[in-house]
C-alpha cells in the first residue's frame, strides 16, 4: 500500500499536464519549470504510481492504460483542491446560517431590532439568536463560539478582537407627553432638580448615575425615586408616571407617549461598537451580515441627528 503522506500535490498537477500536454517540453512550459525538471518529476511519479505512466515515442509520450486510469479522479481531486482555495460565493436571499449577538436591551432596541427588520427582507434565512452582553466573558464565549457578535461600549472592547464604531449616543430629557412640565417644552435646572427621576442601573440598587456625575460638578443634586435595570422598563416607567429621566436618545426617539426636552445641563454621550472574533472575520456570511449592521446603524444615525435637530428647535421654542 502507498502512503499518501509521501504524494506531493504538485506531483499531481504535473501528472495532470503531462497527461494533458503528451510533451515533456510542453508540460515544463505550462508549468513553468525546465525540462530536466518535469523529467525528474516523472520519475518521481514512476516511483509513487510503480508505473512507467509514459512511454516515449517518436510523437512525443504516450500514457500507460494505468496512467490513463488516473485521468478521471486526478481531474476530480484537483478540482476539488481548487475549489477549496477558492472564497466561497454568498447569496443573501438562500443563505442558511445563525448569527449569536450579545447586546444591552438597549443596544438590542437602539441596533439590533433594525438590523434583524433588514434582514429578513434580505437573507430570510438567516436566523438570529439573542443573548445578554458579558463584558467579564465575552472573549471567552467568543472563542468557544456562544457568540458572533457583540454590540459594546469601547471601554469594554478588548485588543485582541476585531471591531468597528456604530454610532455615538447623546442624552435627552424624556417624558410623557401629558406630564404637567411637558407644555413648557423646556426645563430650567432648577425645574429639573426639583422633579423626581428614574434612571436605568444594572445592579438594580443604585440610584446614581452620569447625570449625577454633571450635577455634583456644578454643585446641584436631583432625586432619584426609581431605579430599574431594563432600558426597556424605563419607557413603561415613564409613560406611567410622572417621573423624568435622561436616557439614550435611540431608545426613546419615536416612542408614542413620550416628549423630549434637552437636557439642561451637558452630559457625556457614549459610543457603540461592534465587536466579533477572528473566528469568524473571514466568513462571507458574517461578513456580509455585518456590513448590514453597520449600513443600517449610518442610516439610522441620519434620520436621528435630523429628529433631534426638531427636538433642539421645540426646545428653544422656535
Amino acid at each position: 500500500m502507498r502512503d499518501i503522506r509521501k504524494l506531493d500535490l504538485n506531483l499531481l498537477r504535473a501528472l495532470d499536464a503531462l497527461l494533458d500536454e503528451r510533451s515533456v517540453t510542453k508540460a515544463a512550459e505550462r508549468l513553468a519549470l525546465t525540462q530536466p525538471a518535469v523529467s525528474g518529476v516523472l520519475a518521481r511519479l514512476r516511483e509513487s504510481f510503480d508505473d512507467p505512466l509514459f512511454v516515449r515515442t517518436q510523437r512525443g509520450i504516450v500514457p500507460t492504460p494505468r496512467a490513463m486510469q488516473i485521468v478521471g479522479p486526478l481531474k476530480q481531486i484537483l478540482g476539488d483542491v481548487e475549489s477549496l482555495l477558492q472564497p466561497s460565493t454568498f447569496e443573501p436571499s438562500t443563505a442558511e446560517f445563525t448569527i449569536s449577538v450579545a447586546a444591552t436591551d438597549y443596544a438590542f432596541r437602539a441596533a439590533v431590532i433594525p438590523f434583524v427588520s433588514k434582514l429578513r427582507q434580505l437573507a430570510p434565512g438567516v436566523r438570529v439568536a439573542a443573548r445578554p452582553v458579558e463584558d467579564d466573558r465575552v472573549e471567552l464565549q467568543f472563542a468557544r463560539g456562544e457568540i458572533d457578535l457583540a454590540l459594546m461600549t469601547p471601554e469594554d472592547v478588548l485588543p485582541e478582537l476585531h471591531s468597528q464604531h456604530l454610532f455615538d449616543e447623546s442624552y435627552v430629557c424624556a417624558l410623557r407627553a401629558d406630564h404637567p412640565d411637558a407644555k413648557a417644552q423646556t426645563l430650567s435646572i432648577d425645574r429639573f432638580c426639583a422633579l423626581d427621576h428614574a434612571l436605568v442601573s444594572f445592579a438594580g440598587e443604585r440610584f446614581w448615575g452620569v447625570t449625577d456625575d454633571a450635577l455634583a460638578s456644578i454643585g446641584r443634586r436631583r432625586r432619584v425615586a426609581v431605579s430599574v435595570t431594563s432600558f426597556l422598563v424605563l419607557t413603561e416607567v415613564l409613560l406611567t408616571t410622572d417621573l423624568i429621566a435622561i436616557a439614550p436618545r435611540r431608545l426613546v426617539a419615536g416612542v408614542d407617549g413620550l416628549v423630549l426636552f434637552k437636557p439642561p445641563i451637558d452630559i457625556a454621550g457614549f459610543s457603540k461598537l461592534a465587536v466579533w472574533h477572528e473566528r469568524t472575520h473571514y466568513d462571507p456570511g458574517h461578513q456580509w451580515a455585518r456590513a448590514l449592521l453597520f449600513e443600517t446603524c449610518g442610516a439610522l444615525g441620519g434620520a436621528e441627528e435630523k429628529s433631534v435637530r426638531r427636538v433642539r428647535r421645540a426646545a428653544l421654542g422656535s
